[in-house]
């Protein structure tokens, strides 16, 4: 499994997670595959999906990676974005190991979908008035949410490239998901999460976190992770919406980055992994389900002594290296969009 991180500092940090088997115990470590500077401002965002990576910045770009080489090298860079890109997402569908789209949100409001093989501009829709705080991906690939400054939500519909919703929330919401199989999604509001209906956008539940939310991530069984001020990652039952169970001090800092990971052989005994990072720039590795029972200790942990700013990470599994392609002509656009 892999995991990259960006910081404030404008470093890209890129780990493997493997395990350490010995004769009486088996244990987990991150190995640290490269870290250096590859942006020239704060890095927002980062994505993954298998040994595909993406970054995002407040220098407008967008820098490509390929995590399966030995140097885990940068491969190329988006630079269709005239201002700071402020959220990534990979679309990836379940029978393929590659993703074949890439959405990029900016602070102007716009969000620029990509053909992921080769990294080719297929259209640039305007999403918002002002800048977007987050996207997601549903499952299906065919829509995609975005939340922004403006305080509202829009509705991309993939298949034709362009906006099929949008409405005012009443307050500005930082982040957006989709849960894994689709049929809800969530919304960060300061300290609260609304759990909504997919369908509809009907409200069924808010989960009151006693600080504010600035990350979370889906996992099985209907639970969503979450993690911000208060330090803790919190796990929530959104069919009833209770806490599930809670790592209290998971970090000395605010979280800034939650990912729930598991092996791609989907072993029976493969213990439920969330990895977190922190803004004291901790990245640790957990094994959820002891905390049902008592706090756990990290599996497995690496101090990039940086300002974490955001968190990725997905099995690796085969590979086909990045393609850097041109934009496609506008005429093109709509063809593309349709196929």
């Amino acid at each position: 499994m892999s995991i990259i991180a960006g910081s404030y500092e404008r470093f890209i940090w890129g780990f493997k997670l493997k395990t350490l088997k010995s004769t009486t115990e088996q244990t987990l470590t991150l190995n640290q595959l490269f870290s250096y500077p590859a942006h020239l401002s704060p890095i927002k965002s980062v994505a993954v999906s298998g040994a595909a990576a993406a970054s995002a910045a407040a220098d407008d770009s967008v820098k490509l990676y390929d995590l399966s080489a030995a140097a885990a090298t940068e491969v190329g860079s988006l630079n269709d974005h005239s201002t700071t890109v402020t959220s990534l997402s990979f679309y990836t569908p379940p029978n393929l190991s590659f993703p074949r789209n890439l959405l990029t949100a900016a602070d102007d409001g716009s969000v620029c979908i990509y053909d992921a093989d080769p990294f080719v501009l297929l259209k640039t829709v305007s999403a918002h008035r002002k800048g977007v705080n987050d996207l997601c991906v549903h499952p299906s690939g065919k829509l995609a949410l975005t939340v922004g400054r403006d305080s509202c939500l829009a509705m991309l519909n993939l298949v034709r490239g362009r906006r099929s919703f949008y409405c005012r929330l009443g307050e500005e919401a930082s982040l957006v998901k989709y849960g894994l199989g689709g049929d809800k999604f969530f919304m960060a509001m300061e300290e609260k999460v609304s759990v909504h209906e997919a369908e509809d956008a009907r409200l069924v539940f808010e989960l009151k976190n006693r600080k504010r939310v600035l990350c979370a991530a889906p996992g099985e069984n209907g639970l969503l992770f979450t993690g911000g001020e208060d330090r803790s990652i919190t796990a929530w039952d959104t069919s009833s919406g209770k806490v599930a169970y809670c790592i209290e001090d998971a970090h000395s800092a605010r979280l800034k980055g939650i990912v729930v990971l598991t092996r791609s052989d989907a072993a029976v005994d493969d213990p439920y992994i969330v990895a977190s990072a922190s803004s004291d720039g901790v990245i640790r590795v957990w094994d959820v389900r002891m905390a049902i029972k008592e706090k756990p200790n990290p599996l497995a942990e690496a101090n990039t002594k940086s300002r974490l700013t955001c968190l990725a990470g997905s099995s690796v599994k085969s590979f086909r290296r990045p393609q850097i392609g041109n934009s496609v002509p506008k005429e093109e656009q709509d063809a593309a969009m349709e196929d």
